[in-house]
């Protein structure tokens, strides 16, 4: 143990008091779920299924795609295997929820040493894999004392975090130590990892390439194409605050030039419908059940349903980067869909995706309200344009089959072989 680490356990331990209170308060703002804020203690609200278990442990919607796609693949690798994803946002849980996969979900536990242990002495993974950065030293360290298999996949790390890491270099090399195998998602984490850790941390490329198309009920999308008709469709993917207003000025712009255009404004977190609605002038919300109608806009405020959004709109906005203080969102989704691809600026959380996608010419740059008009009535206008920048994301989303290939079989080879194998070989 560094001094870093263990003072970074002391702290916590005399902190310890303060934890129930402060969220009880973030459940009271929303921010968590009150009805399971036991789990956050780690008190298990699921029985543990018996066998091998399989723990999947992403930080939130982005890395829960990623979490979700390899339990299909070792699900289908390993009929024995059963499953526990742990996320740390609401946000998630409803993701998890509306997709029904054939796993468990808890909240991850917060890290303090009483939590995490309670935790890992209910669900006793066999395997413990974290997705991209989410590393708690308590919950890394604490599995490694239980004899529990761990793995780091999808790493990404930005320039700022990993000059961070090396400044507690030691204690970063310790917290790694124990992840076996680390996996990079680019070339920038694996020098640097590799350069805290000493050993090899392959780039095997982003698994988020490899991601499943996100599904859409038949009946509601072929209800809402009819509802709609023939009107032009573009779609503003995951709004922020402050982001709402540029997306709504630039479709007063669209609809100057096209009175008949249909804005869908679906927000990062659903709960801000009412306030999107308020700001496009009683736009209808989805939530409620309100149609489309003659509306100029449509505020697409549930949870679960992308696929069925990016699947209507031609042109798709992905946002989380009009703003300086945003890092962008991850542009796969309207790739695998067909979906023409526009984003601000600033996209430095998903910088190796937006880099695939303009090297391959498959994304358009508009951070403006004029920029962002101008751009969707110019890929309504050209077809040809249009349908070039589609076909490429969609080769560009395409490489990540390998890396998924990869990840999975070197996740099997930590777990222990399978009771029918064993007793066919016996």
């Amino acid at each position: 143990m560094t001094a870093a680490l263990g003072l970074y356990r002391a702290a916590l331990a005399v902190l310890a008091p303060f934890a129930a209170p402060i969220l009880r308060r973030r459940a009271r703002a929303g921010l968590e779920d009150p009805a399971r804020l036991q789990e956050r203690f780690g008190h298990a609200s699921q029985t543990r299924p018996a066998g091998s278990l399989v723990w999947l442990h992403a930080a939130s919607v982005g890395e829960m795609g990623v979490a979700l796609q390899l339990r299909d693949g070792l699900a289908e690798r390993r009929g024995d295997l059963s499953f526990l994803v742990t996320t740390g946002t609401r946000t998630s849980a409803q993701l998890f929820a509306s997709r029904r996969p054939a796993a468990l979900h808890q909240y991850a536990p917060i890290d303090r040493r009483d939590a995490v242990r309670r935790f890992l002495a209910h669900w006793r993974p066999d395997l413990g894999v974290f997705i991209e950065s989410e590393l708690w030293p308590n919950l890394a360290l604490e599995a490694e004392a239980r004899g529990v298999a761990l793995a780091l996949v999808n790493a990404r790390m930005s320039e700022g975090a990993l000059r961070r890491w090396r400044s507690f270099r030691a204690s970063a090399a310790r917290l790694l130590k124990p992840f076996d195998p680390i996996f990079a998602a680019d070339a920038r984490t694996s020098e640097g990892l590799a350069g805290i850790i000493g050993r090899a941390a392959p780039a095997l490329g982003n698994l988020k390439l490899a991601a499943a198309a996100p599904p859409a009920d038949a009946a509601a999308l072929a209800a809402l194409r009819a509802e709609i008709g023939p009107r032009p469709i573009w779609l503003a993917a995951s709004t922020h605050p402050g982001e709402d207003e540029i997306v709504l000025a630039a479709h007063r712009e669209i609809v100057a030039a096209r009175p008949d255009a249909l804005l869908i404004l679906a927000p990062r977190h659903p709960e801000r419908g009412a306030e999107i609605a308020a700001l496009a002038g009683a736009a209808p919300r989805r939530s409620v059940g309100a149609v489309v109608g003659p509306s100029p806009v449509y505020v697409a405020d549930t949870m679960g349903e992308m696929g069925l959004f990016y699947r209507l709109a031609a042109v798709s906005l992905v946002c989380g980067s009009l703003l300086p203080t945003l890092r962008g969102h991850n542009p796969i989704e309207p790739a695998k869909l067909g979906s023409a691809i526009l984003a601000g600026p600033h996209v430095s959380s998903f910088g190796d995706l937006f880099e695939a996608l303009d090297g391959a010419g498959g994304i358009g740059r508009a951070g403006t309200a004029d920029e962002i008009a101008a751009a969707v009535l110019g890929l309504w206008r050209d077809e040809a344009l249009r349908e070039r920048r589609t076909r490429a994301a969609a080769a560009a989303a395409e490489e990540g089959g390998p890396a998924l290939a990869a990840t999975l079989d070197a996740l099997l080879a930590r777990l222990p072989p399978s009771p029918t194998r064993t007793h066919a070989a016996a």
